[in-house]
């Protein structure tokens, strides 16, 4: 395929990516406003994030495996529509129930996105080339993943549009995805009579459901060691060890066994449950430190992280066009998680009344380290799985990156809330005011406290956001070592569909 051909049948790809994680990063600073609307409770609002990470998460290597088996052109289509039902549903949400379920049927359709944008790619572009167009890949990642809540925090600050428009503005991009697709993107069908291994899908389905209910739950329903804890994560254990029994067994299994047997993609898949840890995880409460440490309002708190947008697409760009260009990207691997372990590491130092200059140049290195390390992870892999083991080996790595994700967001919150409750308790006793004006762990309105409490208030968030990344640094550096050990394999120089044909004709 010519480049004016691969960028035409990527521009709907593109399009589809960008709506799977605008959709979970819109909300982000409307949830306040949501809640509120709604009547609802903290509960409902760490599960509007987890119930679209959850689902996501759990549907990815079932994607992965489907666009192995049958047409991968169809399976993103429904994908989005998928994406489109759950919008509709989540934007005419009229209680929390009803937006909670809403927000899985989203992320059932985002995961698809996700996972098979990755599996296109690879089936048409060889991974010699593939570095170039990842590029553009990581550049649509950047700009909807930190874009995402400055949308949502212009919609929030215009009141003729309202928090539903956070779902709603997803859907137009989509439908325009849908038709470029089916006009632009023409892959041939290799169908397959298989059995689906519905049995190793509803038991990973079931393992990871109830090890994130555990993590969205544990230090607020419930200690973190506690019964409770035993009893999820004993079933959970369970489950795991017999999902790989099964797979063990199966014909056609969800997550082949013998695929971590390749070193590269076992490294791998440590190094992105660690990257998906330290990059959502971390980056989630950036919005909260800019609000509540540094009072600034929703749209203004996502403009403020832009130095994170730029370094993302700028080194997912530019290092994929190096990649294209030599053929090595190991050392692009290490730099970036050196970068990411860098940046966490100096985001720690941050204060409420730190300059911001100094905030942007560390948020810079941060987004240039996951532009280096989100993309080339899973470049590696494709570039030894087999050609028809492409889908799922791609999506193993996709799926342990949202695993850590899910844990990241939820253990590193859980960490957050119990440092600001610390240093609040010892500021107002400072200032002569009983603990008890700290307040029920709601989120305070700064614009209605007195310039002393508010003050120690803003301390305390920036702060408790500072430790938080500073215990993220030492994650990425566990990334980085992890990288360290996988061998750099030259880039194949063909792509999975001819790799394939090729191994016919000769057959």
């Amino acid at each position: 395929m010519t480049h004016r051909k691969i960028m035409e049948a990527l521009s709907g790809l593109l399009l589809g990516m960008f709506v799977a994680i605008l959709s979970s990063t819109v909300v982000a600073n409307a949830l306040p406003t949501i809640t509120a609307d709604l009547h609802a409770d903290e509960t409902t609002y760490t599960w509007v994030i987890t119930a679209a990470l959850l689902a996501s998460t759990v549907s990815t290597p079932v994607w992965g495996k489907f666009a192995d088996l049958t047409s991968k052109k169809l399976l993103v289509q429904i994908g989005l529509i998928i994406y489109v039902i759950g919008s509709a549903i989540a934007g005419l949400a009229q209680n929390p129930g009803m937006l909670i379920g809403a927000r899985i049927i989203q992320g059932l359709g985002a995961g698809g996105m996700t996972a098979l944008s990755q599996v296109i790619m690879a089936a048409m572009i060889s991974p010699r080339e593939r570095g170039r167009y990842s590029g553009y890949l990581g550049a649509v990642f950047a700009v909807a993943t930190i874009g995402g809540p400055l949308i949502g925090g212009v919609i929030v600050d215009t009141s003729w549009l309202g928090w539903r428009w956070c779902f709603y503005v997803g859907m137009p991009f989509a439908i325009i995805a849908l038709i470029v697709l089916q006009k632009t993107l023409h892959l041939p069908v290799e169908r397959r009579k298989v059995t689906i291994d519905w049995g190793g899908a509803t038991l990973i389905t079931a393992a990871v459901s109830l090890l994130l209910i555990w993590v969205s739950f544990a230090g607020d329903k419930y200690e973190w060691m506690s019964w409770q804890t035993g009893a999820m994560v004993g079933v959970a254990v369970v489950l795991t060890l017999l999902f790989l029994l099964v797979e063990s067994r199966a014909r056609e299994p969800i997550v082949p066994l013998h695929l971590f047997r390749i070193r590269t993609l076992s490294l791998a898949v440590v190094a992105s449950v660690l990257v998906g840890i330290a990059m959502f995880g971390a980056t989630t409460f950036l919005s909260m430190y800019f609000q509540l440490a540094r009072g600034e309002t929703p749209t203004k708190a996502g403009l403020m992280t832009l130095p994170m947008i730029l370094g993302l697409a700028a080194s997912s760009t530019i290092v994929g066009r190096i990649i294209t260009n030599t053929g090595r990207w190991k050392v692009f691997l290490v730099t970036g998680a050196f970068s990411l372990t860098a940046g966490f590491a100096l985001m720690g130092t941050l204060r409420y009344d730190t300059d911001y200059w100094l905030a942007a140049v560390y948020m810079f290195f941060v987004g240039a380290g996951v532009g280096m390390t989100q993309q080339n992870l899973v470049l590696a892999v494709q570039n030894e799985v087999r050609p028809e083991e492409l889908g799922v080996g791609s999506s193993v790595v996709s799926f342990f990156r949202s695993l850590g994700g899910a844990i990241g967001v939820s253990a590193l919150g859980a960490v957050m809330g119990d440092r600001v409750a610390i240093y609040l308790r010892d500021g107002l006793a400072a200032l002569g005011v009983h603990a008890t004006a700290s307040g029920d762990g709601a989120i305070p309105k700064l614009s209605s406290l007195p310039a002393p409490v508010r003050t120690v208030v803003e301390a305390a968030y920036g702060h408790g956001a500072a430790d938080l990344f500073l215990y993220t640094a030492p994650v990425a550096c566990l990334a980085l070592i992890a990288i360290v050990f996988i061998k750099e394999v030259p880039l194949k120089t063909v792509g999975a569909l001819h790799q394939r044909a090729t191994a016919e004709a000769r057959a």
